[in-house]
């Protein structure tokens, strides 16, 4: 019973947390980091395969999924601030040393861990998350213009998406239509489901406003990087819309204690390619804690 996903919540600094959890605290920790705009619920083919060989933690941030979403006046809305969740998490969990999975606005929680604590980082598994210049592309330039002067003109400039549509075409953009089929449309319907709660539109703004300090963040990253040299794993859905390619060859002169492979997949690699990003996953866990 013990690789069979659990579902269980927490009450963390006055925020109910909400995670899945699956294998034995005798186990490696691997703590999986979900992006926007959704949960937990992306790793739900996985956690039983990497149960197998850790313990699989993989918690709804706030104001994602079925963690709460406090107001805006009540909760800090910035990715130090959810670290600061997640780590008190971590805590009351007893989990110190661990593995950590940075996918999309995950990367910037799993950074803050990982510099805050740099000891208790065992390996990275990056999966489309954006840690270095080089993958942003063209498409940012708005977000950009808006990040440099937060005017009206230029924040009407931004593309829609904190809506159902936009949701929807996180998971679709950029796709070819054999990509396309193969997502099912839950997925979306579920997170935007969940980001219609009242408060929690106004909540995602703040951390996309908040994404300009993660990028600001690239020099000390680049530092953690160097410094400590962490054994990495990176997994790319090269159809990605959001995070241009270049950002793979930013990681691999980053870092020499790295594994990369690039799927015909999209920004959220897990909905086409769970069963290969799983057996990868584990062997890389059992390699390291191997070495």
């Amino acid at each position: 019973m013990s690789d069979k996903p659990r579902h269980r919540s927490l009450d963390i600094g006055g925020v109910e947390i909400f995670y899945r959890e699956a294998g034995t605290a005798d186990r490696p920790c691997l703590l999986l980091l979900h992006g926007f705009p959704s949960s937990s619920h992306t790793f739900r083919h996985v956690l039983a395969p990497l149960a197998e060989v850790g313990r699989v933690i993989a918690p709804d941030l706030p104001g994602f999924g079925f963690s709460a979403a406090p107001g805006v006046d009540s909760y800090d809305y910035t990715f130090a601030g959810l670290a600061d969740t997640v780590g008190a998490f971590l805590d009351r969990i007893g989990v110190r040393e661990f593995f950590v999975y940075l996918h999309d606005f995950g990367a910037p929680v799993g950074y803050h861990l990982a510099t805050r604590h740099p000891e208790r980082i065992l390996g990275l598994i990056v999966q489309n998350g954006n840690a270095h210049e080089e993958g942003l592309g063209a498409q940012w330039d708005s977000a950009r213009a808006y990040w440099a002067d937060p005017s009206p003109a230029n924040r009407a400039r931004l593309p829609e998406w904190l809506d159902f549509e936009g949701t929807r075409a996180q998971y679709l953009s950029g796709l070819p239509e054999r990509l396309r089929v193969l997502h099912p449309p839950e997925t979306w319907h579920l997170d935007w489901a969940r980001m219609s709660r009242p408060g929690d539109i106004e909540a995602q703004f703040r951390l996309f406003c908040d994404y300009a300090q993660h990028v600001a963040r690239f020099g000390e990253l680049a530092d953690y990087h160097r410094t400590h040299r962490p054994p990495c794993l990176l997994l790319w859905g090269r159809h990605d819309a959001f995070f241009d390619l270049a950002e793979i060859m930013a990681y691999a002169r980053a870092l020499d204690r790295i594994e990369m492979h690039v799927y015909d997949g999209g920004h959220f690699l897990l909905e086409t390619h769970a069963q290969e990003c799983a057996a990868l996953m584990a062997s890389f866990i059992t390699d390291v804690g191997a070495g």
